[in-house]
């Protein structure tokens, strides 16, 4: 077993986590990822119905296996700045708030170290991924995801240090320095992520490191241009955008703006779009994109963890009203699709009541106490869709025409007849869906940008060949290359098969109990 732990969040855990399974993957090991507590909006459906962070989908991939819930045992899923939907072995189980959760952090300890348990049982090895840092010393006494699991099982850390960031030597010390001696016993050594720049300056401080710690640098990884892997939150949305392919397409290109709401979800639904040749994909996050809204030639509302508030902060924003003004293809996807009905009733993850949507689809939504997980397969241009549902709003829509003025503003403006479209509905240039993942089938993203492109009036033929699939497994193998070419794989090997080697320093003062 292996722990890799952080300076901070997105200093690479995940990455390095993945890259490490698709290395011991490669030299025929049995291996899976593991991270007992995860606070994540990107999530996603095992294929026996329960509900994990996509970073451990992505892990489990890099490992070839099949995902499970006890990768991910407990699933936080922010509705709020203070109160989060608790997932447990793939099933909700409250909503709390940050005070209220610690009344089941002992019961949540036993689960995630059963289901660390259990996959011991089944793999050769466990690699697990911590969260956020393990110098949050405010919250040591009640940790089931860094050093509190790592103590539990007796298992060797090593902890990721991001260098782009600045100060990584500061924060690989710090995070040493502030843990107790039982805890620093663990850490056994570091490795610094996301380096660009010579080496020759790097290393007098990595001896320094070396001679202040005890613990050796296990490896120094390089930025990578073009790389991005499923991410746990959209603060690193920025960053990652700008990683994804940037390849020429046949003839225009195709510009798609995505509203990144408060509370956007399940942003990964997008990838597959930007991965496509001439498609340009950017987020709008504030009243300044209004115009680009306006502009684009498709513009996709993603998934939503509070829809109707993240619906009231489009109206606030003046987001709503460029999208009212749009002629142009719109796409919603699960709370986006909600959005885009006539009217929502949530008694549910806000409490609001009923609330108008925007109108642009014949439906009205109804959230359901029982959240819906599920596997869904389908059809549509003519081409096979593999997808997954996470949702508690139930959407009817009409079966008649929509009864907008013909005079009202709008890509639905017109009286259009409602079309099926996966599980939801198509009226004029208005698409609906509960359906994640499905822009990752190939035909179907094809067909669909094509019919977009046509609407929108854009001389825009989708690449063929593109594999979104294939893609993924590329970055994997990347990031698995990263680790045999840039890590000490021989030490990183003894830690897994041996443990935290003895006799490691302590530094004081370390942190109080």
């Amino acid at each position: 077993m292996l722990l890799v732990a952080g300076t901070t969040s997105d200093a690479g855990k995940s990455v390095v986590t993945a890259g490490i399974c698709r290395w011991l993957a490669r030299r025929g090991v049995r291996v899976a990822p593991f991270k007992a507590q995860n606070m994540s909006l990107n999530s996603y459906v095992t294929a026996d119905g329960a509900e994990i962070g996509r970073a451990q989908v992505a892990q489990a991939q890099a490992a070839g296996v099949e995902p499970v819930a006890d990768m991910n045992p407990i699933l936080l899923k922010p509705g709020s700045d203070r109160r989060s939907q608790v997932v447990v072995l793939g099933r909700p189980l409250a909503e709390v708030d940050a005070m209220e959760y610690g009344a089941y952090k002992d019961s949540l300890r036993a689960v995630a170290l059963k289901s660390l348990e259990r996959l011991r049982a089944s793999y050769d090895v466990v690699v697990c991924e911590g969260a956020g840092s393990p110098a949050e010393i405010n919250l040591r006494r009640g940790d089931i995801a860094n050093m509190g699991l790592a103590r539990a099982a007796g298992m060797p850390v090593v902890v990721v240090g991001d260098i782009d960031r600045g100060g990584v030597f500061a924060s690989l010390y710090g995070t040493l320095a502030l843990l107790e001696a039982e805890d620093q016993a663990l850490i056994s050594g570091f490795l610094i992520n996301k380096f660009r720049g010579a080496r020759e300056l790097l290393d007098p401080g990595l001896e320094t490191l070396h001679k202040l710690t005890g613990r050796p640098v296990y490896g120094v990884l390089p930025w990578l241009d073009g790389l991005w892997m499923d991410l746990e939150d959209s603060l690193a949305l920025d960053s990652r955008r700008g990683a994804l392919p940037e390849n020429a397409g046949t003839g225009q290109s195709l510009r798609v703006a995505v509203v990144r709401y408060p509370r956007i979800s399940n942003f990964t639904d997008v990838d597959a779009l930007a991965a496509e040749p001439g498609v340009v994909v950017r987020f709008v996050s504030s009243a300044a994109g209004a115009g680009e809204l306006r502009e684009a030639d498709l513009v996709v509302l993603p998934g939503s963890r509070a829809t109707v508030s993240d619906l009231e902060w489009l109206r606030r924003t003046g987001l709503a009203a460029a999208l009212l003004e749009r002629r142009g293809p719109i796409l919603g996807i699960c709370g986006g699709y909600q959005m885009l009905a006539r009217s929502i009733r949530d008694d549910v993850e806000s409490g609001a009541g009923t609330v108008d949507g925007l109108g642009l689809l014949p439906a009205t939504v109804e959230f359901a106490r029982e959240k819906t997980l599920a596997r869904p397969v389908g059809e549509a241009y003519g081409h096979r869709v593999d997808a997954y549902e996470i949702h508690h709003g139930l959407v009817t829509v009409d079966g008649h025409q929509t009864s907008q003025p013909a005079d009202q503003a709008g890509p639905a403006a017109a009286v259009a007849q409602v079309e099926p479209f996966l599980d939801g509905c198509r009226v004029g240039a208005v698409w609906g869906t509960t359906w994640h993942g499905a822009l990752e089938n190939d035909g179907f993203r094809r067909a669909f940008l094509a019919d977009v492109a046509a609407v929108a009036g854009r001389d825009f033929v989708p690449a063929s060949g593109v594999s979104f699939a294939a893609l993924r497994e590329e970055h994997l193998d990347a990031l698995g290359d990263m680790i045999e070419r840039h890590v000490d794989t021989g030490a990183l090997l003894s830690l897994i098969e041996d443990g935290a080697p003895p006799g490691l320093p302590a530094l004081p003062p370390g942190a109080a109990p």
